[in-house]
């Protein structure tokens, strides 16, 4: 292994034990560090593969590597800490539900490492992806106890809206819907300005009412999934009648 390679391969290591260290302080009752750890993942998850690009450090090890740790910190993980939460209290069909969150996104990491040598990818040539991404996977199937941390309303921890609710973001994880892949967005130059304050102040919000951001950001994901897949269809509708999308898309760096 080079050694440029080393660094992002660190980085997606520590997203492993961030995911890990999640299901520690579940064990323990610590939920809000529980849910802190898997965030803190999704943020390691996001930039290895951008450390990778900037040092040239590429490698088939990191991809594997980033494919264990994803389906461990975005899968296993959320799965123990929603069963040691609220999932518990129904043994049978809670851990049925905690099952297929776990497995789904291992099998969704599957299906996209088979893909990546594929040139025939109609979602990803046209600027979206199959499914809800792993790091979004997790954070939906979190959404009930960014509620729960939210308004301290007994209802977000019901296991009768909590094991469907996991159920449902499995099934959109290994679904073929085409979800919006931000790595593809553009801005125009004349919003580029705006657009960096709308970070800073979602930056802001996090630090001082994060519950509350995680959730609604969660809800505005989902809110924008029929827009996605409204989206997709005009394109094949484009394609089919002989238009296509000029514009090079990225390689997304998330599963």
């Amino acid at each position: 292994m080079p050694l440029r390679a080393i660094a992002p391969n660190a980085v997606t290591a520590l997203a492993l034990c961030s995911g890990l260290s999640g299901v520690r302080f579940a064990i323990g009752g610590e939920w809000e560090r529980a849910v802190a750890m898997i965030m803190v993942a999704g943020v390691l998850d996001g930039i290895d593969g951008r450390i990778a690009r900037l040092l040239r450090g590429e490698s088939r090890f990191g991809a594997e590597l980033d494919s264990l740790s994803d389906a461990i910190s975005f899968g296993v993980a959320p799965a123990l800490i929603l069963y040691l939460w609220s999932l518990a209290a129904l043994p049978r069909v809670g851990w049925m539900c905690a099952l297929l969150l776990a497995v789904f996104c291992a099998l969704r990491l599957a299906r996209f490492n088979a893909r990546i040598d594929i040139t025939d990818q109609p979602h990803k040539s046209a600027g979206f992806m199959t499914g809800v991404p792993a790091p979004a996977g997790a954070g939906l199937a979190l959404l009930p106890m960014f509620l729960w941390f939210s308004t301290e309303e007994p209802i977000f921890a019901s296991p009768w809206l909590v094991a469907p609710w996991t159920a449902f973001i499995a099934v959109l994880m290994v679904s073929s819907l085409a979800t919006f892949s931000w790595t593809s967005m553009r801005l125009r130059r004349s919003v580029r300005f705006e657009a960096l304050a709308m970070i800073v102040l979602l930056g802001a919000a996090l630090v001082t009412a994060p519950w509350q951001t995680l959730s609604v950001i969660g809800i505005g994901y989902l809110a924008m999934l029929p827009f996605s897949i409204a989206s997709y269809a005009r394109v094949k509708r484009l394609r089919a009648s002989g238009g296509s999308q000029r514009e090079p898309v990225p390689t997304p760096t998330s599963a």
